[in-house]
C-alpha cells in the first residue's frame, strides 16, 4: 500500500497554433518564472523558422523530437552492497520528457545567438540526427548497451 495518495496525471491540451501536445510540452519546459506568452514566442518562432507552412513545420518538429526521444536508459539499482546501472525500457511519456528537455538544454547550452535561431538550430540538427541532443540520446544508449549484462536486475 503506498505511502501517500496517489496524485491524478493532469490533460495536456494540444497548443492553438499546431494542435500538437508536444508542441504544448515543449512551450511549458521552455517557459519561465510564469511567463507563457513569451515561451510560446519563442518555440512558435522556433518552428516557423523550420518551414514556413504550419502543416509542414510541425511534422518537421514531430519527426525532429522522435529522432532524439530515447527507447531504453539506465537506473541504478542497489543489489548487496554495490550500485548497478541497469538498463530498463523508457515509457512514452517519459520518453518525450527527456527528449524535450535535452533539445532545451541544448539550445540553452548554443551561447551568442537569441533563444529563438538557437532552438530552431537544434530542433534542425535533430532532424538531420546531428546535434547535441541526439548525442545525450546515443550517450544514454552506449550505457545501456555496456550495461546490458545487469538487465536481470530489473525490478
Amino acid at each position: 500500500m503506498p505511502r501517500h495518495a496517489i496524485t491524478k496525471k493532469r490533460t495536456l491540451y494540444p497548443d492553438p497554433l499546431y494542435k500538437s501536445r508536444l508542441v504544448t510540452r515543449m512551450v511549458n519546459a521552455v517557459m519561465l518564472d510564469g511567463k507563457k506568452g513569451v515561451a510560446q514566442g519563442l518555440v512558435y518562432g522556433a518552428i516557423g523558422q523550420i518551414d514556413a507552412d504550419p502543416v509542414q513545420a510541425v511534422k518537421f518538429f514531430d519527426e525532429a523530437m522522435r529522432n532524439v526521444m530515447p527507447s531504453v536508459e539506465v537506473r541504478s539499482r542497489r543489489v548487496g552492497g554495490a550500485n548497478y546501472q541497469v538498463p530498463v525500457p523508457v515509457r512514452n511519456e517519459r520518453s518525450e520528457a527527456l527528449a524535450v528537455r535535452w533539445v532545451i538544454d541544448a539550445a540553452r547550452a548554443r551561447k551568442g545567438k537569441p533563444m529563438t535561431e538557437s532552438l530552431s538550430m537544434e530542433l534542425q540538427d535533430a532532424l538531420k540526427k546531428t546535434g547535441e541532443a541526439v548525442k545525450k540520446r546515443d550517450t544514454v544508449y552506449k550505457m545501456a548497451e555496456a550495461n546490458k549484462a545487469f538487465s536481470h536486475f530489473r525490478w
